[in-house]
C-alpha cells in the first residue's frame, strides 16, 4: 500500500500538468445542470445518465462518465447546501495537493466505484437499479481536508463551532449507520446498492492516506516497547538541551515558536527531516 501511496505522489510531483484545472467547478456545473433539468422531467435524465451495469453492457458506455454528475438529492436545500460544500471542499484540497494529485483522487475514486458496481451487480444478480454513486467520495474530501487539518474549527451547519477530526468521525457514524439502520428485510436490495460507492469512498481515502494512517495502525503495537520507551525519553531530553523538539527544515519555526503548530516528518525524503504544516505537503523531497 506504501508503495501506491509514493507512487501517485510521485506521478503528481513529476507530471504537474497532469490534470483538469478547478475539477470541481465542472462537477458542480454538471450537477446543477441535471438537477435543474430532472425538476421539468420528473428525474428522467438522471434515469438516462445514472450508472446502470446492465445498461452499460448493452453498450450505454456514456454511463461510466455522466454518473458523476448525479445529484445525490432531489431536496432543493439540501442539494444547495452540498454544492456549497463541495465548492468549499474541492477548490481547497486542490490547492493543497496540486491539480494532478487531486485530479488522480477524484479519478481513482471513479474507477473503484465503477469496479465495485459491476462487482455488487454480478454477485447480487439487481436489474434496474444504479450501483454507483459519487455521493460518498464526494464527501470523502472532507476525510481528507480532517486528516490534513484536524484540529480547524468549523461550523456545523454554519452555526456549531466543532474542530474536523470530530466533523471526521460524525462522517465515518453516519456512514456506517447507512448500513447498519437500514431495516433487515430490506438489507438485500439496499447493501448490493449501497456499499459499493461506500467501499470505493474509504479505499480510495486509504490509498492516499496510507503515509498518515500506517503510524495510527501500528501504534499499538509498538507503544510499549522498549525502542518506543527510549525513545520518548531521548526526546524529553532534547526538548530539554535545545529548547525545542521539532523544527521545520523549510521555513525553521519550532513547537517552542508556535505551540498550536503541527509537525510532521517525511517518508519520502531521504533522512529524518521535519516539516511544520505549511510545508508537510509543500516541499523538495531531500534525496
Amino acid at each position: 500500500m506504501r508503495s501506491i501511496d509514493s507512487w501517485l505522489d510521485r506521478f503528481a510531483y513529476r507530471h504537474p500538468k497532469f490534470g483538469i484545472p478547478n475539477l470541481m467547478y465542472f462537477i458542480i456545473a454538471g450537477n446543477v445542470l441535471v438537477f435543474l433539468l430532472d425538476q421539468f422531467s420528473s428525474g428522467t435524465f438522471s434515469i438516462l445518465l445514472d450508472f446502470y451495469p446492465g445498461a452499460v453492457l448493452q453498450g450505454q458506455i456514456w454511463r461510466l462518465l455522466t454518473f458523476i454528475f448525479i445529484p445525490t438529492t432531489d431536496r432543493l436545500i439540501w442539494f444547495i447546501l452540498s454544492m456549497f460544500f463541495y465548492a468549499f471542499l474541492g477548490p481547497f484540497m486542490e490547492r493543497e495537493w496540486g491539480t494532478a494529485k487531486f485530479t488522480l483522487f477524484y479519478l481513482c475514486g471513479v474507477l473503484l466505484n465503477i469496479v465495485f458496481g459491476f462487482v455488487s451487480y454480478f454477485l447480487s444478480g439487481l436489474e434496474g437499479f444504479p450501483m454507483a454513486s459519487m455521493y460518498y467520495v464526494n464527501l470523502s474530501l472532507f476525510l481528507a481536508f480532517a486528516t490534513l487539518y484536524p484540529d480547524i474549527p468549523l461550523r456545523f451547519y454554519f452555526v456549531i463551532p466543532i474542530r474536523a477530526k470530530w466533523l471526521a468521525l460524525l462522517y465515518l457514524f453516519l456512514m456506517a449507520w447507512d448500513v447498519i439502520g437500514t431495516p433487515t428485510a430490506l438489507l438485500p436490495l439496499i447493501l448490493p446498492i449501497r456499499l459499493p460507492s461506500i467501499l470505493a469512498s474509504l479505499v480510495n481515502y486509504v490509498i492516499f492516506f496510507w503515509t498518515y494512517l500506517s503510524p495510527l495502525i501500528f501504534r499499538v503495537k509498538h507503544q510499549t516497547s522498549r525502542q518506543t520507551i527510549n525513545f520518548k525519553k531521548a526526546t524529553r531530553d532534547a526538548k530539554k538541551e535545545k529548547g525545542y523538539l521539532h523544527k521545520c527544515a523549510v521555513c525553521g519555526i519550532t513547537d517552542a515558536d508556535d505551540p498550536n503548530m503541527e509537525f510532521r516528518y517525511c517518508s519520502k525524503c531521504n533522512g529524518y527531516y521535519c516539516y511544520c504544516m505549511n510545508h508537510i505537503n509543500n516541499h523538495v523531497h531531500i534525496q
